[in-house]
């Protein structure tokens, strides 16, 4: 194999096809795509469609910039749009739109750049639309906005704290509120401030440090139809009945008597004042029927060191709220009070009152020194230290479940959860409750998996039953709370447990098919490919094996296939589509839609099963194309979904319930038809073991078969499954394809598999076979092939640039290069050991390295790194959660102590990929400009030939090159 020396007498060659590729470029009229269309691209985002199937509504948003809400009549066809809307919600009686209103980002921008205080930076608004009539209205610095579930009368929203000069200036206008004006306190300065003496043998009187309360802000209630408004000052919290008959608010006040909770009719005005008092009273609750109000307050300790909240209960015809629970409740146990970090919740026919209960906390002494900045490891930690600080929020609001018996005399305290057992599922009714103990396991996860003991819980008396050991896949409750189901991948079968009598059924193991994902290869057994649901009653349940939909009674008595084999011997994909949000059970009285996926050619459609007839699945629509996002009117037989291909946006498409009227009603990026694109193929080829696979092949458009192109090869683990997505141009922390066909290079994104325990020889067998099958067909370049990749496809490169030398130039981002320092770091993300991702995931060795030391050298490129000869190009960000960057350092450095051509660039405070879109366009030009010279010719810029001192770093200004042009080919200012 060649290494990557250039010639010149290949620089001819260069220069020829660029002039071909700019005739090209002049038959069609078309223009290459460059980093000034970026911004401007759009995405579609929040689409909704109306219960009545009439409106369609969604938010257009740039790429950068300020996004803008569309509203459509399906009936007439009328389109409105209303500047910088996003975040909309369509009442429930469909007629009206209530939406977010973004601030300009130019003021946004402004605002920062000038370093304004948060409170003062530009705020959001709310926008209503009435859907009848057109009329818009706008209310500026609105924090928040709630609508009922189920009513569409009135819409609640909170405003922002207003500024010192608007409140001023707005007093005149709103005499009718009669609200005085903020008094501000004096600042407070240690020079003026003087003790009054104190006179011998006087104690001296210690002063309670005066705790801080955040004052809430005006909330306002809005009937949507009149524009009729009630105002009420100071609200921290609220939330609506799901019925929109009462609002639950919370009142936080400067005044301390006014702080309290209190429920509001709407209709009447009436207000009902629940508990008043200085304090908190948060995490508001209605139960199903609009008719109990639960909430949690600290009033009655408040001016305590340490407060420990309070339950407090509502219902209707009470004239105040009663209180359920607190710390000297006897159910609890001593020293426990109800938590503040979860919030109550009612059972559906709310007989039963939900709440969490934790220790009250300590306050901590007033004379204690700092903490020692240190952690102490220790061999015998359930968590690691790192974890145990990435959850340490979370420890903080640990908090354990108890229930109320509202139907009880006595109103009946019963523990659920507990140390010992710190995590209950309910079932859909909340009549039973499934207990789940991690605890005896937490070690393995660092190396093996996440294992848990369940329990049944008795809700009357909390007794508890141990049903499984040890057991690592989720168990859930049937709609109907008769069943627990779940997987079992030691026997590869599901089972099911009736809780009637404690027997268990074998559901699968006798069926003849694999209900396992057949093409795992990982060292870890593999998962099920899923449950559809259940059907009305807890009849049956729904499972899926790789291609068709089972319908199994929950005793294993019957079982037969409902989509007839069709999936697997046309090799389709056959999944259930949920499109009731509120479905429980699957009802079989009215035909299944099921999304159906081509596992060979990747086309995709609509499939109805009508199970009562019995026929096989019924194409609706089915095309070579990514179909997805279908959505249903809830009242009405309109659809909206999406169509996508490589060449195609995901734009919105409309239809009837047989899918023949299909007609699409958005057109997000008309300017698309200027630009150069590109076609996507599925090839197959042989690897080196003598298996078929597939990659995605994707050509420029005006492709000319007797050109030579650069090939770019593109790899994480399968890819194939990609073939009909859609790229927008944008920057980002890997190459944009779409980009790059369009300035006329070819893309390869092969598949590759594994075999446990060499997963570096194994994408070698898989890559390299791919790379040549395209050179092969005699339309690439063999001197100009480039490989990109990120984390798991960034090590892969790593370690093919040891063993092969195909590749011109390589950018590996974020990538492991030394199995075995890697083996024992830390995922900073999550605060865990990255062993498990050797021993059972991921990285595929399947044991630690003591047990195959050579395995993990043989994997590590920074073993062999002298071998290599291509150019080399990292990204690896000094706050990486996933990958340690020292990975990147250690092969950086061997590279550089070798005197090879490397790069390494690390974006101050970014995570394992870029997040700040300025860093991403910083970073995307650099990347680019990389590849563009190794495999275009194009001149060596700067900061290769001579690189980047610290004190220059960061200040080369790349943002004009993604400003718009003008029609003389200028950048907009």
């Amino acid at each position: 194999m060649r290494g990557t020396n250039f010639r010149k007498k290949w620089s001819g060659l260069v220069v020829i096809v660029l002039v071909l590729f700019a005739l090209a470029q002049a038959q069609t009229g078309k223009k290459p795509i460059g980093y000034d269309v970026y911004d401007s691209w759009k995405s579609i985002q929040g689409t909704k469609l109306s219960g009545d199937g009439r409106w369609l509504v969604y938010s257009l948003a740039p790429g950068e910039g300020d996004p803008e809400l569309v509203v459509l009549d399906l009936q007439s066809g009328k389109e409105s749009r209303f500047p910088r809307g996003r975040d909309a919600v369509i009442s429930a009686d469909d007629r009206f739109v209530v939406y977010t209103i973004v601030p300009p980002k130019a003021e946004v921008d402004k605002a920062k750049k000038e370093k304004k205080k948060p409170e003062e930076q530009p705020k959001n608004g709310l926008g209503i639309i009435n859907l009848q009539t057109g009329q818009q209205v706008s209310i500026d610095r609105v924090k928040n906005f709630k609508l009922a579930e189920d009513s569409g009368k009135y819409v609640a929203y909170l405003l922002e704290p207003p500024l010192p000069k608007e409140a001023a200036k707005d007093q005149p206008k709103k005499e009718e509120e009669k609200k005085e004006p903020e008094k501000k306190e004096p600042e407070a300065k240690p020079a003026e401030k003087k003790e009054p003496e104190q006179k011998a043998g006087e104690k001296k009187e210690e002063k309670k440090p005066e705790k801080k309360k955040e004052p809430g802000t005006e909330l306002v209630i809005r009937n949507l139809e009149t524009n009729e408004t009630i105002s009420v000052q100071e609200v921290s919290e609220y939330t609506w009945s799901k019925n929109g008959r009462y609002l639950a608010y919370a009142v936080s006040s400067k005044k301390p008597e006014d702080d309290g909770a209190f429920i509001l009719d709407p209709s009447s005005g009436k207000t009902i004042a629940l508990l008043k008092g200085q304090g908190h009273y948060v995490k508001l609750a209605f139960d199903e029927r609009g008719q109990q109000l639960a909430f949690l307050s600290d009033r009655d300790s408040y001016q305590e060191k340490a407060s420990p909240y309070k339950l407090y209960l509502w219902q209707e015809k009470m004239a105040a709220a009663v209180e359920v629970a607190g710390p000297k409740t006897t159910a609890l146990p001593p020293g426990h009070s109800p938590s503040e970090n979860r919030e109550p919740s009612f059972s559906r026919d709310g007989s039963l009152l939900f709440f969490g209960y934790a220790p009250v906390p300590e306050p901590a002494p007033e004379d204690a020194p700092e903490p020692v900045k240190v952690d102490i490891w220790s061999w015998t930690d359930p968590e690691l230290q790192p974890m145990q600080k990435v959850r340490a929020d979370e420890e903080k609001k640990k908090n354990f479940l108890a229930v109320c018996h509202l139907n009880t005399k006595d109103k009946k305290m019963v523990r659920l959860a507990s140390e010992d057992l710190p995590e209950i599922r309910l079932s859909d009714d909340s009549q039973k409750a499934l207990g789940s103990n991690p605890l005896p396991y937490r070690q393995l996860v660092s190396w093996d998996r996440s294992y848990s003991d369940y329990y049944l819980v008795d809700i009357k008396t909390g007794a508890r039953t141990k049903i499984l050991e040890k057991f690592p896949s989720s168990v859930s409750f049937s709609p109907g709370g008769n069943y627990l189901v779940y997987y079992d991948d030691q026997t590869d079968a599901w089972y099911t447990y009736r809780l009637a009598d404690g027997r268990r059924f074998d559901l699968t193991s006798r069926l003849g098919v694999n209900f396992f994902r057949e093409e795992w290869d990982t060292p870890s057994e593999p998962p099920a490919y899923g449950l559809a649901g259940w059907t009305e009653n807890d009849a049956s349940v729904l499972i899926y094996d790789r291609y068709d939909l089972w319908e199994i009674k929950p005793d294993g008595s019957s079982a037969k296939v409902l989509t007839g084999k069709y999936g697997r011997e046309n090799k389709v994909n056959f999944r259930y589509l949920r499109l009731d949000p509120e479905e429980k059970a699957i009802s079989l009285k009215k035909p299944l839609i099921l999304l159906g996926t081509n596992e060979i050619t990747k086309a995709s459609g609509f499939f109805r099963l009508d199970v009562g007839r019995g026929d096989k699945p019924e194409k609706l629509i089915y095309m070579d194309k990514l179909l997805g996002g279908l959505q249903k009117a809830k009242k009405a037989d309109r659809y909206v979904f999406t169509i996508q291909t490589f060449e195609e946006f995901p734009d919105l498409w409309v239809s009837g319930p047989d899918f023949g009227n299909a007609r699409k009603v958005s057109q997000a990026n008309p300017q698309q038809a200027e630009y150069l694109w590109g076609q996507a193929e599925l090839i197959t080829y042989l690897n080196a073991d003598g298996k078929e696979l597939q990659a995605v092949l994707i050509k420029p458009e005006n492709f000319d078969p007797k050109q030579k192109y650069p090939l770019m090869v593109y790899i994480y683990e399968r890819l194939s499954d990609q073939l009909h997505r859609y790229y927008a141009p944008g920057p980002g922390t890997n190459i944009n394809f779409t980009r790059y066909v369009s300035n006329g290079y070819v893309i390869l994104m092969p598949d590759i598999v594994y075999e446990v325990g060499y997963p570096g020889l194994s994408s070698l067998k898989c890559v390299v076979p791919a790379v040549e099958t395209v050179v092969g067909m005699g339309f690439i370049d063999p001197r100009r092939i480039g490989i990109q990749g990120h984390s798991w496809g960034g090590y892969q490169i790593t370690y093919l640039i040891t063993r092969t030398n195909i590749f011109a130039a390589c950018e590996a981002g974020a990538a492991v290069s030394n199995m075995v320092s890697a083996y024992g770091g830390i995922r900073w993300g999550t605060g865990m050991s990255r062993a498990f991702q050797y021993e059972k995931t991921q990285s595929r060795i399947g044991t630690p390295p003591w047990e195959r030391a050579l395995q993990f050298i043989e994997n590590s490129p920074i073993f062999w790194v002298e071998r290599v000869q291509t150019p080399y190009l990292t990204i690896h960000n000094d706050e990486d959660d996933a990958v340690p960057w020292y990975q990147g350092i250690e092969f950086f450095t061997a590279l550089r102590r070798l005197g090879k051509p490397a790069w390494m660039f690390v974006f101050n405070g970014e995570k394992h990929g870029l997040r700040q879109r300025e860093n991403q366009k910083y970073w995307t030009v650099h990347l680019d400009e990389f590849f563009d010279h190794y495999l275009k010719g194009a001149p060596q810029p700067e900061w290769m030939k001579k690189g980047v001192t610290y004190l220059e770093r960061g200040k080369r200004d790349v943002s004009s090159l993604f400003q718009a042009k003008t029609e003389e080919g200028k950048a907009k200012n």
